[in-house]
C-alpha cells in the first residue's frame, strides 16, 4: 500500500519504519512529525471502533508523552485500514537504557542522573495516560521510549483499556514480568485493568531504571527455583527488606538494595511489591519520590562519571565494581582525575607516621585508690560457717572425752562423735568456686568498661587508623607495578576482548531460542547475561531455573555467533580506549589512596595530644566497674585465694613499625611457619592484627598479609 486517504484526501506513505504483530507504522511525507500505522488486514474490522473512539476523544491533544490515535486513515476507497500518531523518532526502547551493554552502545554519556530523570519522565507520562481516563494494561518495556535527553514517548497506544459514552475497550494482552500477582493465571482478555495494575508495571520500569537492569522478583527463592511468573505471583519481592523472612528470597549478586536509596523511594518500591495492590504508589507518588533522590545524588571522588544516591553513604558503582569487576558508568574517556593537595612524598608521611607514638592503653585508663573494705557479706557468711563448723567438731571431740570417762562400755558410740569431731574440725573449708567466679565476672565487666572508655577516647579508632595507613602505603607502592601487569594484562588477552566485543552485539533478547521467553530473559538480564558475550556453562547454572538442557541451548547460540568472528590483529581506536580506562582507573586509586594517607596522617598526628586531655575527664561506669573488681580482688586475698594475673590490653601500642616494602620483583620465601602462619584461605603469610570492634575488640589476631584482597584470619 503506497497511499491512503486521511480526512478524505490522498495521502502517500513514506519509508517503513517499523513493524510488528498487528501491522506496521510508516513515515508521512507530508507531515514529517506524525506517523501512519496500518493494521494487517485481519485485524482492521476489530480495530477500527476502538480507535475511532480514541480519535473522537480527543486524546492526542491531551498530551504529547503519548502516541495517542489522532486521525483516522482510510484505504482509498473509504475502508479503515489504521490511525495517524506523533512520529517519535531518534527514542531508543528503555531496555536499552537500562540495560548495562545496551546504554554503552545507545547512551553512552548517561550517567545515573540521566536514568533518575528518565525514571521521573516514565512517570509522569503513566500519569498524563491516567489524566486522560485511560488504563495502559500492557505495560512493558517495548511500549516506553527514551530519547536522548531523558524525555519519555509512550507506544502502542491504541492497545490501552479505554471508555468512551458507555462503550469499554479492554486491554488484552499482557507480557507475564510486568503482570502484577493478582493478574497471574487470570485470562486477561476478560479482565477490567484498574490503574492499580498499572501501577505494578510502572514501578518494575523504574526498579528497572534505578537497578541497572535487574528484575524486582528475579532471585533466588530458599524453597527452591521459581520462574518469574511464580515469584510474581507468590509476591516473593526478591529485594524487600521488611518481608526478608516471608520471602525467602536473596537478590542476584551486585546488585544494589533498597538501604542505598533515600527512605521514601525504598518505601514506595516496598509497598509496590508488597500484598496490598491497593498501596502502590501512583504516578504523582513516584514523581515525588524520585525528585528526593535526583536532588539528593552525589558525585563520586574517585570515578568522574559516577553519581549515586547519597543515602548509600558510600558510591554504589565503586562498591559494586569491587564485587562483580564490572563498571556500570565506567569512565571511557579516560579522564585522569587531578590529584588532590599538590606533590606527593610517600616517604615524608611514612616519616611522619613513624615519629607518632601512640599512648598505652594503661597511660590513659585511669587506677582506682579507693578503699577495697574488709571483705563482703559473702566473706563474712563464709566465715561464720566455717567457725560455726569447728565449734561444732570441737564440742563433739569434748563430749566424746567426757563419754569414755562416764560410760565406757558406750565406747562405740564415743568413737563415732569423736570422728564426727574431728571431720567438722579438721575437713571444713570455704567453697572457693562461688568467689573466684565472682571475680571473674567483676574483671570481664571491669575489661569491657576500659574497651569501652578507650572507645570513647579515640585510641581504638586511631590504632586501627594506624594499620589502615600501613595498608594504604602498602598498596600506593605497588600501584606503578600492579598498572604495568595489567596493561601487560590487557595486550595479551586481546584477542578474547575482541571476541567478547563481537558476541556483545547479539542480545538474547532478540534471540529466538525455544523456552527463553521475555520472563527468562529478563532473570538472565536480572543475574548479568545478556549477550551471547555473557554465556558461559558456570553463569547459566548459576541462574534460578535454568539446568543443563536451557544452558545446552543457549551455548549452542552463542557457539552459532563465535564461529563468524574473525581476529583483527591491527591495532585500532578501542585498545586506546581500554588501557586509557585502566590508567585512569588507576589514577583514581592514586588519588584516593593519596587523599586516605594525607587525612589519615593528619588524624594520626593530632592524636596524643587529644586522647592526653580527653583521659582527664572522669568516667563514672569505669570507675564503679574498677571498684567492683577491686573489693572481688579483696575477698579472695581475704580468703587466701591467689588473685588472677590479668592480661593487658595490647593494641595501639607500636612503638617502632617498620615501613611497608615495595612489592618484591620476585616472590619472596615463606615465613616458617613456627613464626607466621599461613592464611587458610590462600597461603599467603599472615601478619598480627588487632580487632577494632565486636566481642573480640582490642584483642589480638592473625590476618592475611594480602587484606583486603583475602580476608583469611586465624585466632
Amino acid at each position: 500500500m503506497d497511499r491512503v486517504k486521511i480526512a478524505g484526501k490522498p495521502e502517500a506513505l513514506g519509508k517503513r519504519i517499523g513493524k510488528g504483530g498487528e501491522g506496521e507504522v510508516y513515515a508521512l511525507q507530508s507531515r514529517p512529525d506524525r506517523a501512519v500505522k496500518i493494521y494487517k488486514e485481519n485485524l482492521r474490522g476489530q480495530r477500527e471502533s476502538k480507535v475511532r473512539a480514541m480519535v473522537a476523544g480527543q486524546l492526542a491533544a491531551a498530551t504529547d508523552l503519548v502516541a495517542f490515535p489522532a486521525e483516522i486513515v482510510t484505504d482509498l476507497k473509504g475502508g479503515f485500514v489504521g490511525f495517524i500518531m506523533r512520529l517519535v523518532s531518534g527514542y531508543q526502547p528503555v531496555h536499552e537504557l537500562y540495560s548495562p551493554k545496551s546504554r554503552k552502545q545507545h547512551f553512552p554519556k548517561a550517567d545515573y542522573r540521566f536514568l533518575v530523570r528518565a525514571a521521573l519522565n516514565v512517570a509522569r507520562a503513566v500519569g498524563k495516560v491516567h489524566q486522560a481516563g485511560c488504563v495502559i494494561g500492557d505495560f512493558n518495556h517495548s511500549g516506553v521510549l527514551v530519547a536522548q535527553d531523558a524525555t519519555v514517548a509512550l507506544i502502542d497506544a491504541d492497545s490501552f483499556q479505554f471508555a468512551r459514552e458507555g462503550r469499554a475497550f479492554p486491554c488484552v494482552v499482557g507480557v507475564p514480568d510486568f503482570t502484577p500477582p493478582e493478574l497471574h493465571g487470570l485470562n486477561l482478555s476478560t479482565v477490567t485493568r484498574t490503574r492499580a495494575h498499572d501501577h505494578f508495571g510502572l514501578a518494575v520500569a523504574i526498579f528497572h531504571l534505578l537497578a541497572m537492569g535487574k528484575h524486582p522478583y528475579a532471585g533466588r527463592f530458599a524453597g527452591g527455583d521459581l520462574s518469574m511468573g511464580e515469584a510474581i505471583a507468590q509476591n516473593r519481592f526478591a529485594f524487600s527488606l521488611i518481608r526478608k523472612n516471608e520471602t525467602r528470597t536473596t537478590p542476584p549478586p551486585g546488585s544494589v538494595s533498597l538501604q542505598d536509596f533515600p527512605a521514601p523511594v525504598a518505601r514506595a518500591f516496598e509497598a509496590a511489591f508488597g500484598l496490598d495492590p491497593a498501596m502502590r504508589p501512583d504516578a504523582s507518588q513516584w514523581v515525588t519520590a524520585l525528585k528526593e533522590l535526583e536532588a539528593a545524588l552525589s558525585h563520586c571522588t574517585a570515578i568522574k562519571t559516577h553519581y549515586y544516591p547519597s543515602a548509600a553513604r558510600k558510591c554504589v558503582w565503586c562498591r559494586l565494581a569491587g564485587q562483580s569487576g564490572v563498571d556500570m558508568f565506567p569512565d571511557l574517556l579516560g579522564t585522569v582525575p587531578p590529584m588532590p593537595g599538590g606533590p606527593f612524598d610517600i616517604e615524608r608521611f611514612w616519616a611522619q607516621i613513624r615519629a607518632v607514638r601512640l599512648p598505652r592503653p594503661e597511660d590513659l585508663l585511669p587506677t582506682w585508690s579507693g578503699d577495697p573494705g574488709s571483705g563482703s557479706t559473702a566473706v563474712a557468711e563464709a566465715k561464720r560457717a566455717l567457725n560455726a563448723r569447728k565449734a561444732l567438731g570441737i564440742a563433739a571431740l569434748i563430749a566424746a572425752g567426757a563419754g569414755f570417762g562416764y560410760a565406757a562400755g558406750a565406747a562405740i558410740i564415743w568413737i563415732g562423735i569423736g570422728i564426727f569431731g574431728l571431720v567438722k574440725l579438721l575437713g571444713g573449708s570455704i567453697d572457693e568456686a562461688p568467689f573466684r567466679k565472682a571475680y571473674d565476672d567483676a574483671d570481664q565487666r571491669a575489661r569491657n568498661a576500659e574497651l569501652a572508655f578507650l572507645q570513647r577516647m579515640g585510641l581504638t579508632e586511631l590504632a586501627g587508623i594506624r594499620d589502615d595507613l600501613e595498608r594504604w602505603i602498602a598498596e600506593y607502592r605497588k600501584l606503578d607495578s600492579d598498572l604495568a601487569q595489567e596493561i601487560m594484562r590487557l595486550k595479551a588477552t586481546r584477542e578474547a576482548r575482541q571476541r567478547a566485543t563481537f558476541l556483545d552485539r547479539f542480545p538474547i533478547r532478540r534471540a529466538r531460542i525455544s523456552g527463553i521467553g521475555p520472563a527468562k530473559t529478563a532473570t538472565l538480564a536480572s543475574y548479568g547475561i545478556e549477550t551471547a558475550a555473557d554465556i558461559a556453562p558456570h553463569a547459566i547454572m548459576a541462574v534460578p531455573g535454568f539446568g543443563e538442557a536451557m544452558t545446552a541451548k543457549l551455548l549452542l547460540w552463542r557457539r552459532g555467533h563465535e564461529a563468524k568472528f574473525r581476529y583483527n590483529a591491527a591495532p585500532d581506536a578501542s585498545d586506546v580506549q581500554a588501557e586509557n580506562a585502566i590508567r585512569s582507573a588507576h589514577a583514581a586509586k592514586r588519588a584516593d589512596l593519596q587523599s586516605k594517607i594525607r587525612s589519615g596522617t593528619a588524624a594520626l598526628q593530632t592524636a596524643p595530644q587529644r586522647l592526653a586531655s580527653r583521659s582527664q575527664s572522669v568516667d563514672q561506669p569505669l570507675t564503679h566497674a574498677l571498684g567492683e573488681r577491686a573489693r572481688a580482688a579483696r575477698d579472695l586475698e581475704i580468703l587466701g585465694i591467689p588473685v588472677p594475673q590479668r592480661t593487658p590490653i595490647v593494641f595501639g601500642a607500636k612503638p617502632s613499625p617498620t615501613p611497608p616494602a615495595p612489592a618484591p620483583s620476585r616472590p619472596m620465601p615463606s615465613a616458617p611457619s613456627s613464626t607466621v602462619p599461613s592464611c587458610p584461605r590462600c597461603g599467603s603469610p599472615m601478619r598480627r592484627r588487632t580487632a577494632r570492634r565486636g566481642s573480640r575488640a582490642g584483642r589480638q589476631f592473625w590476618g592475611c598479609s594480602r587484606y583486603p584482597g583475602c580476608t583469611g584470619t586465624r585466632n
